[in-house]
């Protein structure tokens, strides 16, 4: 009997983490401000699952030096703001029970600058 990990197979887990499952959609968060970013991701997943699709991608990109950003009065801290907040996002009470698992994307789908994200299935 494989083990469940987080009400996900152990097979499929693996291959939502090695990038082996189909990508039905896709959202691209870059150029967008926190804000709309926050709103936008919460509205393509829930049309996502509406529409019954199990896997998408959602692409934050990795976030990087900014011109009026004083890596020196924060050394630890990165632009990279929709990279950190998007796990945060889909795990807020809206989008909780939608999401099943979050996992960083493999490089051919954009590395740290993305995510898959596999929905429940709808009941």
């Amino acid at each position: 009997m494989k083990q469940a990990i987080g009400g996900l197979d152990k097979r499929s887990a693996e291959r939502l983490r090695r990038g082996q499952m189909n990508i039905e959609a896709r959202l691209d968060l870059h150029g967008h401000t926190q804000a709309d970013a926050h709103r936008a991701a919460h509205a393509f997943i829930a049309t996502s699952h509406r529409a019954g699709r199990r896997c998408v991608l959602i692409i934050t990109g990795k976030g990087g030096a900014r011109d009026d950003f004083d890596g020196s009065f924060m050394p630890d801290r990165d632009s990279g703001v929709l990279r950190r907040n998007l796990p945060r996002w889909l795990g807020e009470a809206p989008m909780r029970p939608l999401v099943l698992r979050l996992e960083t994307a493999r490089p051919q789908h954009g590395g740290d600058g993305a995510y898959y994200v596999l929905l429940r299935r709808k009941r």
